[in-house]
């Protein structure tokens, strides 16, 4: 029996983004095992509180995502693709275990994709966060609220 692949088979750069945002507007946390299918072995990740180089540093970062709210997921409201250049913005909705627990929280934000074909697979090489966590984060923390609006206030003047 002989083995060929056909060009249909061959793996491209707009199948790869179509994985990542499967990935992750389905991710669980028995996913996680999974993600070298997404990233390369080096990829950089970036987002307002990380900032880490390759697979292993990057998985923990979505483990401590799952330990730390209740039930986040990723909506992908948006995607624009150009080669390997791939830019997506999301609704990310969670609920804070410590804070107004069960309370649906969403931040908005973008990622910013660069994809690099490893081991025959297209997978995501770069992966940078764009959010503001100062209005999409502190300011839903009741005691850091107040705090953030008179900065604000501060700052407008």
């Amino acid at each position: 029996m002989t083995s060929h692949t056909s060009v249909m088979d061959a793996d491209t750069p707009d199948a790869a983004l179509q994985r990542v945002v499967h990935f992750f507007e389905h991710l669980q946390p028995n996913d996680l095992a999974q993600m070298g299918r997404i990233y390369t072995t080096d990829a950089h990740f970036k987002d307002p509180f990380n900032e880490v180089q390759g697979l292993p540093q990057i998985v923990p970062i979505f483990t401590h995502m799952f330990d730390a709210l209740e039930s986040p997921c990723f909506v992908i409201t948006a995607q624009v693709q150009q080669g390997v250049q791939c830019f997506v913005t999301w609704d990310f909705l969670f609920a804070m275990r410590r804070l107004e627990s069960g309370r649906t929280q969403t931040i908005r934000g973008a990622s910013h994709l660069v994809l690099r074909e490893e081991a025959g697979l297209w997978k995501v090489a770069v992966h940078r966060d764009y959010w503001d966590a100062a209005e999409e984060l502190y300011e839903k923390i009741p005691l850091v609220r107040h705090f953030m609006r008179w900065l604000k206030k501060q700052a407008s003047r």
